[in-house]
């Protein structure tokens, strides 16, 4: 069993950055993908990114790349989002998630722990 916990989010101004990070309790962490995924009101659920079990291998979606990085401590147990020039569309409760494989995968359904979510929220 993992549990997650997000830290808080925030708001900041366009163009500005952020560092969201998720602690996970269970022995397990190491050996688990882990994922960010948002969702913005009125939206469902979609992908941010991904990083395997070593954290050698990363994915992101399209509107985040360059921008964004996935990292992982897993001496800590931790996972960290860091976002750079935000924009107004990255508004949205941004949610850490553990996958009981070693690859990452970017649906939602192919994870089985989930954070409680953070608000994210950049003005204009």
């Amino acid at each position: 069993q993992v549990q997650l916990v997000e830290s808080e989010g925030g708001l900041v101004q366009a163009g500005g950055s952020l560092r969201l990070s998720c602690a996970a309790s269970g022995r397990a962490f190491s050996t688990y993908a882990m994922g960010w995924f948002r969702q913005a009101p009125g939206k469902e659920r979609e992908f941010v990114a991904a990083i395997n079990w070593s954290g050698d291998s990363t994915y992101y979606t399209d509107s985040v790349k360059g921008r964004f990085t996935i990292s992982r401590g897993n001496a800590k147990n931790t996972l960290h989002l860091q976002m750079n020039s935000l924009k107004p569309e990255d508004t949205a409760l941004y949610y850490c998630a553990a996958r009981r494989y070693t690859d990452y995968t970017t649906g939602p359904t192919g994870y089985n722990y989930w954070g409680q979510g953070t608000q994210v929220t950049v003005s204009s």
